[in-house]
């Protein structure tokens, strides 16, 4: 891998073998901060503080947004266009940084070789390895970033880099020394003496040289120049290397011959040979060397950086010390995972590469934990290691508890590697492993062996694309994977990242050289036969997966029984999506604690992923191989679950739109047996309510298909209307538009008469939302009707206020006033305050249309105010916007600038692009106002992108004519035109 980003030294950004300019202080410091945490998230409040220090401006969230995007803009540049290195990953970001590809992880790597090397005495190695680190070398780390490089954290990564290079130096002079290149290390020596005057290190290794030179006399100057300097500025001696060295000079002795390496006995060494074609895993490989020992070693002036994301360990840090001293590492490494997802690969891999650091051997054993046939058992497996550690057969007890402590006592004084493939479960190993001391074992599983006292969790996931399509390469030629792009994605999809598929087409393709990428890709079609294509010779993905369920359908555990049922059903009825134990335990009919722990012992087995907390997900292959399964659970009971989980889908919309809105006025609930004692989510404010149902929707789309095909009409537009609380801060997405279009269809197919009420109901907010109006208010008079047949005063209330709006919105303001003061009234009629408040809202609305800026201001002000508090943040950034528009009327800048900048900070923290852009228009439109011309123009650009990548087009036009006003302002006298009025911000959503 080549270095694209450099820290040691000004900051730079390589482009192939150039560097390539990052032009702007703040984007500078911006990349620099993510790059020392590279592959972790970094909290939008960690950038800021990066970037403004204590002094953070109240515009920060703004402008910590725009720096973002330049500095996209910079990153895609240098990877060939693609956009893929900056994420957003709540609560901040993170910047992506392969293996190699940071100068400062590069040298750190060189210099673990030189510490290693430096153990073994090999010091040609040691010399080449140094070489290639100070190679890396251009300079004082972050020596361009000014304030930020003295800041705490940065000033101390500095620090250990430099450490870090300086031990490096001193283990080359030990080779130099150890090649009897005694001459030739004084000089360079002499130079470092006089930089580094305290550093003991250089004074000792040029106090030898200058000795096995046959410079006596200097080198007894060199003590005690030292001996004076630790004295006088330090108040201490010089310690105990420098002493053996001044000892060696009084003793006359003579320079020492370089000394030949010794021979190496051949320990037993009992690894699997590794195949060539082992790609990706870089994080979980360097977590398992540092769990290990082998990769990092610790001690005195040494750095350390993490494994890579999600490795759950720390590579240790470099530092001077004896031969044998190293990091602290576990007894048992369990590197777990799915049938297929390459645990034995990656655990041979990894052993190879540690050999150095396991000198008595290396003892394999496959347990064949879920082989047919039966476990290999500890006694069997004991008497065999004990034998390879040189125990005579006759010598061994007949016990097993014996053995296991004879191998223990074998193991204490040796450095021997145990990897043992394919465990059932702990009590499988626990008899296996050494008992402290310097050895180690390394432990694949389908199971996550939660339960193994003492061992470290390197748990293994599909992988990624970009390895996937390397791993082909390497299998069925890079060329010929090439040229076929759609069906590479095809396959890729179809192998959903497991190694073993992989393998297996890689295999097919390479066998028959002749065949197309396509003619596969159709093969692997879902549901057609792909678990079929899935199997060659000894590599069948089927058996391995049956594997894994057969024992745990077969176990003598309960839970783990009717883990295996649960298995089978999410597998038929809801395998494309994720579940929680709230959804689990409607679709299972079970509480929502016994569907946690069922889940649990999925995700232990590796037969559901658990992504994150309290979500678990069927792999894709997984999920076929559930629904393939030939027992038959009866098509009755699948249909019975598929319409409890729908309902609680229907149940936590409704619940989630309450959170996210404040409505007063829901759907009725359904009846019946499906919605007893349904666990549904909890929400703390509109935020939170409207990131799970974004989260939720692909899921809330499947599940409204899903009740169109019972028939249950019911459910359908209740999932559609459940929608309403995302649909404030993601309208412009389209989404829910499509579902609402869905449900009507479905409503009118069954002559659903209060499902077709509800859903023209919605159906007009999503139009207003967009600003079609005319439509809008088409469904608003059908949804009048219903409503008044049905004599729900509170719903004409609701549905007139929102009329009230979308008059606003075409700057009628005479039928605005008459529908919102009818609202009002009706909400009063009813005794429902929150509408009295989003009526106050329309009046305001109203006012300011009008030309009535004092009036609007102070129904804003009183509408802001009884906001506050109560978590409605999509509605009180509306009324903020539209509260800064008029304080710009009125010429109060700091007012209008207040309000708006709380107005866009609660939009960027919900993610609301749409509101986003609303804010950022009237945002500019002040500055103009104000006279502000670089900060409306700012503003107005990364309006105008926002609105072009999601296709505002409405918005995407005001931000045009916007720029168009500034370039084409007077510039004689500096007196501006006045920026175009556009359109008003948005009426505040109401509750139809």
């Amino acid at each position: 891998m080549v270095v694209k980003f450099g820290l040691l030294g000004p900051l730079v950004v390589h482009d192939g073998p150039d560097p390539r300019p990052v032009t702007g202080p703040k984007i500078r410091v911006l990349l620099a901060a993510l790059l020392l945490q590279a592959n972790r998230t970094v909290s939008r409040d960690a950038l800021k503080e990066a970037l403004w220090g204590a002094s953070v401006p109240a515009s920060a969230d703004a402008a910590l947004a725009n720096h973002l995007t330049r500095l996209r803009r910079v990153l895609a540049a240098a990877d060939g266009g693609t956009d893929e290195r900056l994420r957003t990953v709540a609560p901040g970001y993170q910047l992506t940084v392969r293996e190699g590809e940071l100068d400062a992880d590069a040298f750190e790597d060189r210099v673990r070789a030189v510490r290693q090397a430096h153990r073994r005495e090999d010091w040609e190695a040691v010399r080449r390895e140094t070489d290639l680190a100070l190679a890396l070398w251009r300079g004082t780390p972050l020596a361009d970033l000014g304030p930020f490089a003295e800041s705490e954290a940065p000033a101390l990564r500095a620090h250990q880099l430099a450490e870090a290079r300086l031990q490096a130096l001193e283990w080359s002079f030990d080779a130099e020394l150890g090649l009897g290149r005694h001459h030739e290390a004084v000089a360079p020596l002499t130079t470092l003496v006089g930089e580094h005057p305290l550093r003991e290190g250089f004074h000792r290794r040029l106090m030898l040289a200058l000795h096995r030179s046959g410079r006596q006399a200097e080198a007894f100057a060199v003590f005690h120049r030292l001996r004076r300097s630790l004295v006088d500025e330090l108040g201490t001696e010089p310690g105990a290397a420098v002493q053996e060295a001044h000892a060696e000079l009084l003793a006359g002795e003579p320079a020492p011959a370089p000394r030949p390496r010794a021979a190496v006995a051949r320990p037993p060494f009992q690894l699997p040979c590794e195949g060539d074609a082992f790609t990706g895993r870089e994080a979980e490989v360097a977590a398992v060397r540092a769990l290990l020992g082998a990769g990092a070693e610790g001690g005195e002036g040494g750095t350390g950086r993490g494994a890579g994301p999600g490795s759950g360990a720390e590579r240790g840090a470099v530092a001077d010390g004896p031969s044998g001293s190293g990091s602290a590492r576990v007894r048992a490494v369990v590197v777990s995972g799915m049938g297929g997802v390459g645990k034995t690969a990656l655990a041979v891999h990894v052993a190879h590469r540690v050999r150095e650091a396991f000198p008595d051997g290396a003892l394999y054993a496959d347990l064949r934990g879920y082989c047919v046939g039966g476990a290999r058992t500890a006694h069997e497996l004991l008497a065999r290691f004990l034998s390879d550690l040189g125990v005579r057969q006759d010598a061994l007890p007949e016990d097993t508890d014996d053995r296991a402590l004879l191998l223990r006592s074998a193991l204490a004084e040796r450095r021997v590697l145990l990897v043992l493939d394919n465990a059932r479960n702990a009590a499988h190993v626990a008899p296996l492993l050494p008992a402290g001391g310097p050895s180690a074992a390394l432990i694949t599983s389908r199971q996550l062996l939660a339960d193994l006292p003492g061992s470290a969790k390197v748990p293994l996931t599909p992988l990624p694309e970009p390895d996937q399509h390397a791993l082909l390469a390497k299998l069925a030629g890079a060329e010929r994977v090439a040229s076929e792009p759609e069906a590479l994605a095809g396959i890729m999809a179809a192998c959903g990242g497991l190694p073993l598929a992989l393998h297996i087409v890689g295999g097919r393709l390479a066998s028959r050289p002749s065949w197309p990428l396509a003619l596969l890709a159709k093969r692997l079609t879902p549901h057609q036969g792909r678990l079929d294509t899935l199997a060659m010779g000894d590599f069948d993905v089927r058996r391995t997966f049956a594997m894994s369920y057969v024992a745990m359908r077969d176990s003598d555990q309960p839970l783990e029984r009717e883990a295996a049922r649960a298995f089978l059903l999410l597998g038929r009825v809801w395998s494309a999506h994720a579940v929680t134990p709230q959804s689990a335990a409607a679709l299972l009919d079970v509480t929502e604690t016994r569907a946690a722990a069922v889940l649990d012992v999925l995700a232990d087995a590796h037969l559901v992923l658990n992504p994150e907390p309290d979500r678990y997900l069927l792999h894709d292959l997984l999920g076929e191989y559930a629904a393939q399964r030939e027992e038959e659970d009866g098509e009755a009971e699948r249909g019975t679950a598929l319409v409890r989980l729908l309902s609680w889908y229907a149940a936590a919309l409704a619940a989630a739109t309450r959170a996210a809105t404040g409505e007063t006025q829901s759907p009725p609930p359904l009846e019946g047996e499906a919605v007893r004692n349904l666990s549904l989510p909890e929400f703390t404010d509109d935020d939170e309510a409207i990131r799970w149902t974004a989260r939720e929707l692909p899921a809330v789309r499947d599940a409204l298909t899903r009740a169109g095909e019972l028939g249950r009409s019911d459910l359908a537009w209740r999932l559609a209307v459940g929608l309403f609380g995302h649909a404030t801060t993601h309208w412009w997405t389209g989404e829910w538009d499509a579902c609402l279009e869905q449900a009507m269809a479905i409503a009118r197919t069954h002559d659903d008469r209060l499902g077709q009420a509800w859903l023209h109901r919605r159906t007009a907010v999503a139009h207003g939302m967009a600003y079609r109006n005319e439509a809008c208010l088409e469904h608003l008079r059908i949804a009048l009707d219903l409503f008044t047949e049905r004599g729900d005063l509170a719903a004409q209330a609701s549905i007139l206020g929102n009329m009230a709006a979308v008059y606003l919105q075409c700057e009628d303001s005479a039928q605005a006033l008459v529908h919102a003061e009818r609202s009002r009234d009706l909400y009063r009629r009813v005794g429902n305050t929150r509408g009295e408040v989003l009526a106050l809202t329309r009046m305001a609305d109203v006012h300011r249309l009008r030309g009535e800026p004092e009036s609007a201001a102070a129904d804003f002000r009183r509408v802001i105010e009884l906001l506050r508090g109560t978590g409605h943040g999509a509605v009180l950034a509306t009324n903020l916007t539209g509260y800064g528009d008029v304080q710009r009327v009125l010429g109060h800048r700091d007012e209008a600038f207040e309000a708006l900048a709380e107005a866009l900070s609660i939009r960027l923290r919900m993610n609301d692009q749409g509101g986003t852009v609303d804010c950022l228009v009237v945002t500019a439109r002040a500055h103009h106002h104000f006279g502000e011309w670089a900060a409306a123009q700012e503003t107005w650009e990364w309006c105008l992108e926002l609105a072009r990548r999601h296709r505002l087009d409405q918005r995407i036009d005001e931000c045009l004519d916007g720029l168009k006003a500034l370039a084409s302002r007077a510039l004689a006298d500096g007196t501006p035109r006045e920026a175009p009025t556009g359109s008003s911000p948005p009426p505040a959503p109401g509750t139809p």
